[in-house]
């Protein structure tokens, strides 16, 4: 069940959510990129989180480049709706936001240096939007799926908001999501800027480096 751990209150509420369907998505057999079987089972050892930081095409793109990393897949979590479709991501009726999952060889990455890329790789103060992205789907989370990546993020955007006041950033408005649901995006959004090399990218740090 999800528990929204930091959130805005009142944001989000079931009621009124589009009803969504049973069906799940399609999804590739394999990974665009590395050729990894996309669907579960994973290798044993692996671990798996997930990182909401903007229009997910970008990000997946600067997750699948890091090494250690076995499997990125774009999708949709922090919502209600069940199996929702990009288009009803965009409408805001869902209360999904655009994310990477993420699964990882923690023996040749750890969680902390893949917390490092996400606060560095977007702004967290934005609110709803990143750059010129703007709506509840392009929000900052993080989902995390242990104790251990808990206190680590939490840790983590502690740290981060530090160096952040000093440079004259504002609050970070990440959310911090335990055991969300992830639903895959449509087959064509997965590894997309691989598929089309020329396509949008919005991604864009702050400039100012997590300790």
């Amino acid at each position: 069940m999800l528990k929204k751990l930091l959130t805005v209150p009142g944001l989000f509420k079931a009621d009124g959510a589009l009803p969504g369907r049973e069906d799940k998505m399609p999804v590739p057999e394999t990974h665009y990129v590395n050729g990894h079987p996309m669907a579960p089972p994973y290798p044993e050892g692996m671990e798996t989180a997930l990182f909401a930081m903007g229009c997910f095409w970008g990000a997946e793109r600067r997750f699948w480049q890091q090494h250690g990393v076995y499997l990125t897949a774009v999708g949709y979590m922090g919502g209600f709706t069940p199996n929702p479709t990009y288009d009803e991501v965009c409408t805001g009726l869902t209360g999904h936001t655009e994310a990477v999952c993420l699964v990882f060889d923690p023996a040749s990455v750890s969680y902390g240096e893949l917390l490092r890329l996400f606060w560095e790789s977007h702004d967290p103060t934005q609110g709803m939007r990143q750059g010129n992205d703007r709506g509840t789907q392009y929000r900052s989370a993080l989902g995390v799926f242990s104790a251990r990546q808990k206190a680590q993020a939490l840790a983590s955007m502690e740290a981060y908001q530090e160096r952040l006041t000093l440079a004259g950033f504002g609050i970070v408005t990440t959310e911090i999501l335990e055991n969300p649901e992830f639903f895959f995006a449509e087959g064509y959004h997965q590894q997309y800027l691989a598929k089309n090399p020329s396509g949008y990218c919005g991604l864009a740090g702050t400039g100012i480096a997590c300790p």
